[in-house]
């Protein structure tokens, strides 16, 4: 029986909450992110609204740049509260359709509809009435792919945004994937496209005909695990959040480096990623994995026990660091680089973090840096890097 997955992905979700609660900003470019400042303000856009997209504003830019390609855009500062409350409505509509969900984000998941989608009509009516009910329940729209693997219903939903919806049947999969960028697979960053670029492979269907024996001298292992992908072939599992295994991030560097400042500001920014990631899905890991990709596309990684569990950033970068010194520091260039955290015991302690009377000086730390980004947004606040 072919596996039935839902990627669902909720439309430019932070201006679409501020558009939603102030209905006067629907049709204008909203901006949300750092003051700008009239054009002198740091820090960047954390998203934007589909209008300011005509005017090539994305997340990540300049605030500064963002200004000057749209001064007549609403520039609003992050209402973290609001947008998660929002969340929180939209996951509760998730779980009256399947029980199988994997969060990604606070505005992205995966479900897995094989075992429930015959209830609502069957796969593409499911969809269908659940992006309704999101709608209807929340104002808000959402875009959804489905597909018999994960990583065909993450493509399809990013194929039909916004506010759409694409169903890739189990015979469609290679038709529908093979004619696409070889960069829309997952785990092939620019470098990595411009090296299959090189070798004539333009499009996914180029790999998937590719010789899969000449790729591990160009890319490692990690060619055989793309020809599988580039031939409709994902067997990973939609993993609900109980079953979280592990918490990861990585990050291709445009242009490979050994500039210790930059790679340690690398894995200064990764560790705060996994470390909201596991905040937010209360779990405290003891074991810390570095993973180093050099020029040459070896892939390498060292693991560290803590001594108890964790999931604060400053302790998970202080080890990731040290790690990298230890092994890599005179290794050359690196492409890529990667940090997680796991071994979370029995069955994932699920501690409450704001309950405690009387939190470590440490925790109480990361409290106020959870609340200064919930009111201001993530820019508002970041640790130095060592």
């Amino acid at each position: 029986m072919s596996r039935i997955i839902f990627h669902i992905d909720l439309d430019a979700f932070f201006a679409s909450v501020e558009q939603r609660d102030a209905p006067s900003l629907k049709g204008h470019p909203v901006i949300i992110g750092a003051d700008p400042k009239g054009g002198e303000g740091r820090g960047v856009v954390c998203t934007c609204s589909y209008e300011a997209r005509r005017f090539g504003i994305h997340s990540a830019m300049p605030i500064s740049q963002a200004w000057r390609r749209c001064p007549q855009g609403v520039f609003l500062r992050p209402r973290m509260e609001a947008y998660e409350a929002a969340s929180r409505d939209v996951f509760r509509i998730f779980q009256e359709f399947s029980p199988e969900i994997e969060p990604l984000s606070i505005d992205e998941a995966f479900l897995d509809m094989t075992g429930s989608a015959h209830l609502f009509g069957g796969a593409f009516e499911a969809g269908q009435r659940l992006r309704r009910r999101v709608r209807e329940q929340t104002g808000l729209t959402a875009s959804l792919g489905i597909a018999p693997n994960k990583m065909t219903a993450k493509i399809a939903s990013d194929e039909c945004k916004p506010d759409g919806i694409l169903e890739i049947s189990s015979e469609g999969v290679l038709d529908f994937l093979h004619p696409l960028p070889v960069g829309r697979l997952w785990g092939v960053g620019p470098r990595t496209r411009r090296t299959l670029e090189e070798l004539g492979i333009v499009t996914i269907g180029d790999l998937a005909r590719f010789t899969p024996q000449h790729l591990p001298g160009i890319l490692g292992v990690h060619g055989m695990s793309l020809v599988a992908l580039a031939n409709g072939i994902d067997n990973r599992p939609v993993l609900a959040e109980d079953e979280v295994k592990s918490v990861s991030h990585e990050q291709t560097f445009d242009t490979d480096t050994d500039d210790q400042r930059v790679i340690f500001d690398a894995l200064l920014a990764l560790s705060e990623k996994v470390s909201d990631r596991l905040r937010a899905l209360h779990l405290k890991g003891r074991l810390v994995t570095l993973k180093v990709r050099l020029a040459g596309f070896e892939t390498f990684s060292h693991s560290t026990r803590l001594e108890e569990r964790t999931n604060h950033a400053d302790k998970i970068f202080k080890r990731v660091r040290a790690m990298f010194i230890d092994h890599f520091a005179h290794e050359g260039p690196v492409r890529l680089i990667g940090v997680k955290v796991s071994n979370f015991d029995d069955g994932y302690v699920r501690e409450s973090l704001f309950t405690d009377d009387h939190p470590s000086r440490n925790e109480a730390v990361h409290q106020a840096v959870d609340s200064i980004r919930e009111k201001f947004g993530r820019g508002a606040i970041r640790r130095a890097g060592g």
